[in-house]
């Protein structure tokens, strides 16, 4: 076979494959709307409540960690039969800010049950301090919460009567965004999980094909935990992991998407790609400790096709970026490009991938907004349709980051739990640069330009050659590459030594570093629809920990100091 064959046809064999990816989203569309009206519903209520342990795990989260306590306490439940477990593995001012508050909400609630634990051996980082927790959990259900979550006063009025179904093991609520709003970035990361949380998580359980609990937002029947295994930190994922576990066990799970539970994404590009990696990486971890199992299992094929798609989607990023690569070539050893040949393979492969995703994120919108409470205002369709370009550019632009975290999993590269950084940001105008928490240094967004220089070489060859209906494509690949790469060295080492040299250069340099200010820790702002809450902020630091109750982690001495 001549190369030009070779290239040619490994190019389509690899957009074919993308296709088919991009398709089985397109089938999740038609299995919400097909599914849209079986709705989970309780069978009954609980007429004696029971017990409840809400588990926070930490690692580093000063800017955050006081307001996610208080909006915690401030949850609609009998004290009586609700703990709080702070599960804090933080080596910084964290675990003095938590002492703090934690004193402070004993003093102002004194039936609310709330236990401090602090592990100094950070053994299977989240996984192992949520099964850790489980030792001195008092609750037949476990509510867990992130660091960056806020969760709503009545989250447990709506969802608790579930678990009424014996079968019950979990129930997800839905992630809304605190800080949507901030920038583009942030914009296109609330599009890509509404997608994931509409369209992706009810259209799976309510067709009733196996999903996964996402880690925060959701309560546990910790009897399902102990059934499925527990905890297990072999993966980075362990969410998904004991998610199928539990329902390769028999056990039912429930999407709520009408409850939301708000929390913050993040603003800085590379924390956003370290979120992304972990979860790629992760899911690819489970596809291939899980997927034996779930196709030998007595699962429909229904679900063992869904577990399929579910689990390998990440391994799309490798093809994708192969697909990158051969298409300079692919453009160069084809000067004659006919229409025919455009019109009947390329077009429709371009758009088999790009409308399913097109479709897939103003559908989601839409579905989003019924949800919405009377009053709140609307987002209009235009602002969706306007950022789906940037969806899929950055999209595209992740490929590089991802398929180091698919090669990864695949060849047993063990990698610690890499967590996000949170700077407690809500509004546009507020300033996270400064603040101290910054993902780590990488070589990826060089390696991210040198693809857009490559895409604008294609460009160039394409024009060459008169592959006019090629540009739109191009287009998107130069923009994402360009994108995600230039704004990871700006927001890190390179833009800030940019900075630096141009605020000592600039006549009001020295003036702007005379009025900079020190880092400190943000005091508890109130949760939306609370008044009472932001004042007692100010007087946490000046309350007294008597009486705070500390459990060590597995015999390890507690740090108090």
């Amino acid at each position: 076979m001549e190369l030009s064959g070779l290239v040619v046809g490994t190019y389509l064999v690899i957009l074919l494959a993308l296709a088919f990816y991009g398709f089985h989203r397109s089938s999740l569309v038609f299995l919400y709307y097909r599914n849209r009206d079986r709705r989970p519903r309780p069978i009954g209520t609980f007429s004696d409540l029971p017990a409840v342990t809400v588990q926070l795990p930490l690692f580093n989260e000063m800017y955050v960690v006081e307001r996610l306590l208080e909006a915690v306490a401030e949850i609609r439940y009998p004290h009586d039969r609700f703990q709080i477990q702070v599960l804090d593995d933080s080596t910084d001012e964290t675990q003095d800010i938590c002492r703090r508050k934690i004193a402070d909400l004993r003093a102002r609630y004194a039936d609310l049950d709330i236990e401090y634990v602090h592990r100094v051996d950070r053994s299977g980082f989240k996984a192992g301090a949520l099964e850790n927790g489980l030792r001195s959990a008092k609750g037949e259900f476990i509510l867990i919460f992130d660091a960056d979550f806020l969760p709503q006063p009545d989250v447990l009025d709506q969802s608790i009567h579930h678990f009424l179904d014996p079968r019950v093991a979990v129930v997800q609520c839905r992630w809304d965004h605190l800080n949507r709003d901030f920038s583009a970035l942030t914009e296109v990361q609330a599009l890509m999980l509404d997608g994931h949380f509409i369209m992706e998580h009810a259209g799976r359980n309510r067709s009733d094909r196996f999903f996964n609990f996402n880690g925060t937002a959701g309560i546990w029947r910790r009897s399902a935990i102990a059934d499925a295994g527990g905890w297990q930190h072999d993966t980075l994922t362990e969410d998904m992991d004991l998610s199928y576990r539990a329902q390769l066990r028999g056990w039912r799970f429930v999407y709520l998407p009408e409850i939301a539970a708000p929390a913050e994404l993040p603003v800085e590009m590379s924390a956003f790609k370290s979120q992304q990696f972990r979860w790629a990486k992760g899911s690819v971890q489970v596809a291939m400790k899980l997927l034996p199992a779930i196709m030998r299992s007595n699962a429909t094929w229904a679900q063992k096709s869904e577990a399929f798609f579910h689990l390998t989607n990440n391994l799309a990023y490798p093809l994708l970026l192969v697909l990158s690569i051969l298409l300079l070539p692919n453009l160069a050893l084809r000067p004659h490009h006919g229409w025919r040949e455009v019109l009947t393979i390329d077009l429709p492969l371009f758009f088999g991938t790009t409308l399913s995703i097109a479709s897939f994120y103003l559908a989601s919108q839409r579905e989003i907004a019924l949800l919405r409470p009377p009053g709140t205002p609307a987002r209009s369709q235009w602002s969706v349709i306007r950022r789906l370009p940037l969806v899929m550019s950055i999209g595209i632009g992740l490929c590089v980051n991802q398929t180091r975290a698919v090669l990864e999993a695949l060849f047993g590269r063990e990698t610690e739990f890499v967590r996000t950084p949170k700077h407690g940001i809500r509004g546009r105008l507020e300033i996270w640069s400064s603040k101290k928490y910054r993902s780590a240094k990488s070589i990826t967004p060089f390696i991210e330009l040198a693809m857009a220089a490559y895409f604008a070489v294609a460009m160039g060859v394409a024009t060459q050659h008169g592959h006019y209906l090629s540009m739109p494509f191009l287009a998107l690949f130069l923009c994402g590459f360009g994108y995600v790469g230039w704004v990871s060295l700006w927001q890190g080492g390179v833009g800030v030594a940019a900075r630096r040299f141009f605020a000592h250069m600039l006549p009001f340099g020295a003036a702007a570093r005379r009025a900079s200010v020190p880092v400190v820790p943000p005091p508890a702002f109130p949760v939306l629809g609370s008044s009472a809450r932001g004042a007692v902020a100010n007087g946490a630091g000046r309350t007294s920990e008597s009486g705070l109750r500390v459990k060590p982690a597995s015999g390890a001495p507690t740090a108090l100091s």
